[in-house]
């Protein structure tokens, strides 16, 4: 089958022709599309049993994810809400639109039409800035989720603009797949660890996982209950979500589905149901499992960060960064037992090998992860994937025990992604350790005792650590 060049996205290379011409998949009718318009997605799609039955290499999954990641959405593919849901506006599927434009809303989602627009900024470092596909976010993408009040002018008298939700700055998805690779086999130590808790009654089991505690376990055979009052920076079930500012996602997969929703307000067919209209606007089978499948795959095979070479200077700040505790959280590496990265649907949170479809080995393949010792992969990420207590500066004003909680952020890449911290808050390297509070106090306190060449040093070793080049490239040849 041929796909007609005029419905291919512009610059489209020959690669991306392979991945979509594809047997066609059932689509929605679209009866009052206008004469010469049609859905952004090109046709025909990419379907779940094709991924399954081997008949695609990872680069077609791939440059079909890339299509799903770089198409602007319309309201044909099924872009937006449906009517507003007086009982529950906050919810995805029937949020209002602002100024009632019947598009975008922005405050609450609803606020791009494509993955790329948010997350395209290769380094900040240079300007302009360079673009990469995959990249972070600048302070214009950040995502306001979740309000439902906003006290613009400070009419409440606090001395700030109250905002009841959550402020997200994007970040870059270079190495995914590596961090995906090792949440799903911590999780699977964490697992094995409750079962030794269950076997040994009295016993207090230690969590933990390629040099990380998450505190510890103990089963009472008298109550039958197991004591998780002493788990830490992971959520009581022993589940690792390496994804997300709160590690709330686990996996690319994961994230993609809600963001799906509250981004774009697309129906994932595996959340809503196949031919399921959910949010009542019209369209239905928005997005097809196979494409979150392909979009899984693209996100998580982008190639990975990279240490550039240092000089004097950097090694001595590298040594520093390990001797004032930075490094206690922000863990240079942690390594992983397989180079394989398995895909599963539907996802098993406590279950990482159940119902797997596909895989992808991220050594060979374009992610680029150098072997470890024992034939796995090393995944320098600077992150021990762990939630912590970062103090009442940092927190957040949603309301709950997570406010001031936050997954250890990956510092690889560091040097190209400013601004800094989770709302974006700090636009320089200094700023950002300066606001370290709770838990990295310490690390904080022993910067600001350092000599003010020691600071410098710390700071161009972390200057080292840099986004890579060229993500897919391979992707993106002309034709």
């Amino acid at each position: 089958m041929k796909f007609p060049d005029e419905l291919a996205p512009a610059g489209c290379p020959p690669r991306w022709l392979l991945a979509l011409a594809l047997a066609a998949a059932p689509i929605a009718a679209q009866s009052d599309a206008p004469p010469g318009e049609q859905p952004a997605i090109p046709r025909p799609r990419i379907t779940q049993e094709q991924i399954e039955d081997g008949s695609l290499t990872v680069e077609q999954i791939r440059a079909a994810g890339l299509i799903i990641f770089s198409t602007p959405f319309n309201k044909l593919d099924g872009y937006g809400d449906g009517p507003m849901d007086l009982g529950d506006p906050v919810t995805p599927g029937g949020r209002p639109t602002l100024q009632d434009n019947g598009t975008f809303l922005r405050v609450n989602g609803l606020d791009a039409q494509t993955c790329m627009e948010c997350h395209s900024v290769g380094s900040n470092a240079v300007v302009p800035f360079r673009f990469a596909v995959g990249g972070v976010g600048s302070s214009s993408a950040n995502a306001m989720a979740g309000p439902n009040q906003i006290d613009v002018d400070d009419s409440l008298g606090q001395g700030f603009a109250f905002f009841n939700g959550r402020y997200i700055n994007p970040p870059f998805l270079f190495g995914s797949g590596g961090v995906e690779l090792l949440g799903r086999e911590m999780t699977a130590e964490l697992q094995r660890l409750e079962g030794r808790a269950l076997r040994n009654p009295g016993q207090v089991v230690e969590l933990v996982t390629k040099g990380v505690s998450f505190g510890s376990i103990v089963y009472d055979a008298d109550t039958d209950t197991l004591d998780t009052s002493a788990v830490e920076g992971v959520d009581r079930n022993l589940v690792v979500r390496p994804f997300g500012r709160k590690g709330e996602f686990l996996s690319v997969r994961d994230f993609d589905v809600g963001a799906m929703q509250f981004h774009f307000g697309m129906q994932p067919v595996e959340l809503v149901g196949a031919r399921v209209d959910d949010d009542g606007d019209g369209v239905i089978d928005e997005v097809l499992v196979g494409e979150l499948s392909a979009l899984h795959v693209f996100g998580t095979n982008l190639e990975r960060p990279t240490e550039s070479d240092g000089d004097a200077v950097s090694r001595r700040g590298a040594g520093l960064f390990d001797s004032i505790g930075c490094a206690e959280c922000h863990q240079p590496f942690l390594d992983t037992r397989s180079p394989v990265l398995t895909y599963a649907f539907p996802e098993v949170p406590a279950d990482p090998q159940a119902n797997v479809y596909f895989a992808a080995d991220l050594h060979a393949g374009p992610a680029g992860f150098e072997l470890n010792a024992t034939g796995g992969i090393r995944v320098p990420l600077f992150s021990d994937l762990k939630r912590h207590d970062m103090g009442p500066g940092l927190a957040e004003s949603v309301g709950g025990h997570l406010d001031a909680e936050f997954i250890t952020a990956r510092l690889w890449g560091v040097a190209d992604t400013a601004p800094y911290l989770h709302d974006g808050r700090a636009t320089t390297l200094s700023e950002a350790i300066e606001l370290h509070g709770g838990e990295a106090r310490g690390a904080r306190d022993a910067f600001r005792a350092l000599a003010d060449d020691q600071k410098v040093a710390l700071l161009e070793f972390l200057r080292t650590l840099r986004t890579p080049l060229t993500p897919a490239a391979d992707l993106l040849e002309t034709r």
